[in-house]
């Protein structure tokens, strides 16, 4: 019996870990002979380690079902970690659990199904068939114990050993403990679970006492502003920015388009970036607990007296508009010219939105919550037309395209976001005029992609060991003449903040400022516009 789980421990450490290996080799120097001895008594003290835990559930009818689950969670998550690249942590964990079918349907294909098939099926099949002797439960209750102190033992005095190698490496290289499975799962799968577990079930109130600011006395025509999250839009891959393909030929040419180019988000997954951003809280203070415990951006809103509408083309507004209007429409419908059999384009969102504008009676905030550049299908994104850049990826088994043709399939999909952006502007231009409202418009993504650099793939990494590139992302303003005097806005003013650093922080206040929300909540030090009004550069 024993036997059984030090030869599991071993498989699992050995077999199962080729991104914490990788990453171990460079965290001592590179792979070379003189650390063959670290090597081996790294390997060792895992095995050791994993014999510990194993060795709890070794009794009859609990070991096999504990070694099955484990070869199957291994085999999924090294499949993961070696083809993208990514870690698991806690909110990686909440991004797998909280996306929708069909983009985890996006993910599958027979590289993986060979996988879990090699490292989930074939161990599995082979545990069930092994014949154990198992101890009495007796001798079992004296005998684990001892197995697992011994074990224990040993990998503490490799520790102590090697600790003037293993100490800075492990300190240098903090993301290893992301890429250890099964336990980076385990820990991953715990925190996501207590999180769950504490999640408050009253909702505290927040800007109850919001009104309208001063700005708005007298005024007769109506306001309509539409905010845009997009969705895995990396600022790097704008022109706007300086990227050297032309993706946004349209915005570029829009006049009073501000862009701002240096701005940070809040995370790196939609599951943590979307909730965080709406909050209220700063990246340093949010937590999902926090967020879940009281109102955010839209309800400060409702409570001002704006009419608020969220429509959705992605995978739901992670709780943030569960008091305000919400329309999903990512549903597919026959016939409908912005859908296909699997999905809508983000244009659909638009739809149906002049007539909401035309027959609001309030001042009204519309939100669009884009598909935007969600990958690894990332030529699903968009429509044919739009296939301007190419060859292509149209895999999402990322690893068997090249890298240009991975980059030309995202580019495309920014080359869409400029399209329906610049459409969106249209629309609330061509309502200003018919319907005799100002109007506005905000756009920002929720976190950057990583598109090959540095061996990584896609979104989710922990925060604090996350790439450039998923976390420097777009943010723009369009303000129609209407809109900017009747909130004394300088557009000068404005323009000479475009290249400041900013972050998801400033959002939730800048917002209030623009629609001139008069609340406690608000915090005129993190207003991009505060600077910026008339009233206040006297």
């Amino acid at each position: 019996m024993q036997q059984l789980s030090l030869a599991a421990a071993a498989f699992l450490v050995l077999v199962y870990n080729f991104s914490f290996w990788r990453t171990f080799f460079a965290a001592t120097g590179g792979a070379q002979l003189a650390n063959v001895p670290l090597y081996i008594a790294a390997f060792i003290l895992l095995a050791l380690t994993f014999n510990a835990f194993l060795t709890l559930f070794s009794f009859r009818y609990v070991i096999k079902p504990v070694l099955i689950v484990l070869f199957f969670v291994s085999a999924f998550s090294s499949y993961f970690m070696n083809r993208y690249g990514i870690a698991i942590d806690a909110s990686m964990m909440q991004n797998v659990i909280e996306t929708d079918v069909r983009e985890a349907t996006e993910l599958l294909n027979w590289n993986m199904v060979l996988t879990v098939t090699l490292l989930g099926v074939l161990p599995s099949l082979l545990v069930c068939r092994l014949k154990l002797e198992f101890p009495t439960w007796r001798r079992a209750l004296l005998l684990n114990p001892a197995v697992i102190v011994v074990s224990l033992l040993v990998a503490g005095m490799l520790v102590m050993v090697f600790f003037k190698t293993l100490a800075p490496a492990v300190r240098e290289y903090r993301q290893m403990r992301f890429l250890l499975t099964p336990t980076n799962v385990i820990q991953a799968g715990n925190s996501y679970v207590k999180h769950k577990l504490a999640r408050a079930t009253v909702i505290a109130p927040l800007g109850s006492d919001a009104m309208k600011g001063t700005l708005w006395a007298g005024q007769k025509r109506r306001t309509v502003t539409i905010l845009v999250v997009g969705e895995t839009a990396r600022a790097m891959n704008f022109s706007l920015n300086g990227y050297q393909r032309d993706t946004n030929p349209r915005l570029s040419r829009e006049a009073g388009l501000l862009n701002f180019s240096q701005v940070q988000s809040c995370g790196t997954a939609t599951a943590i970036s979307v909730p965080c951003v709406f909050s209220g809280f700063d990246r340093v203070d949010y937590s999902e607990e926090k967020a879940k415990a009281q109102e955010g951006l839209l309800d400060v809103l409702s409570h001002a007296g704006l009419q608020v509408l969220w429509r959705d083309n992605n995978s739901g507004c992670k709780g943030v508009c569960d008091r305000v209007a919400y329309e999903d429409m990512s549903q597919p419908k026959a016939g409908d010219p912005f859908c296909n059999d699997e999905e809508c384009y983000d244009e659909r969102m638009l739809q149906g939105l002049p007539e909401i504008i035309r027959n609001a009676k309030r001042d009204l905030v519309i939100v669009l919550h884009q598909k935007g550049s969600h990958g690894p299908a990332y030529w699903k994104r968009y429509p044919a037309a739009f296939q301007r850049f190419g060859p292509v990826c149209t895999s999402n088994e990322l690893e068997k395209c090249s890298r240009e043709s991975i980059v030309a399939a995202y580019d495309n999909t920014i080359a869409y976001t400029d399209y329906f952006l610049s459409k969106t502007i249209d629309l609330l231009r061509a309502a200003g005029a018919a319907d005799n409202v100002d109007t506005a418009f905000m756009y920002f993504s929720d976190h950057g992609e990583s598109l090959g650099e540095k061996n990584m793939y896609l979104h989710g990494a922990p925060y604090f060991i996350s790439p450039e590139e998923q976390r420097h992302v777009p943010f723009m303003l369009w303000l129609d003449e209407g809109y900017r005097d009747r909130f004394s806005l300088d557009q000068r003013c404005l323009e000479a903040r475009r290249g400041q650093e900013f972050s998801h922080d400033n959002v939730f206040h800048s917002f209030l400022g623009m629609l001139n929300i008069s609340t406690a909540v608000y915090n005129p030090q993190l207003d991009i516009f505060h600077a910026c009004t008339l009233a206040n550069q006297s």
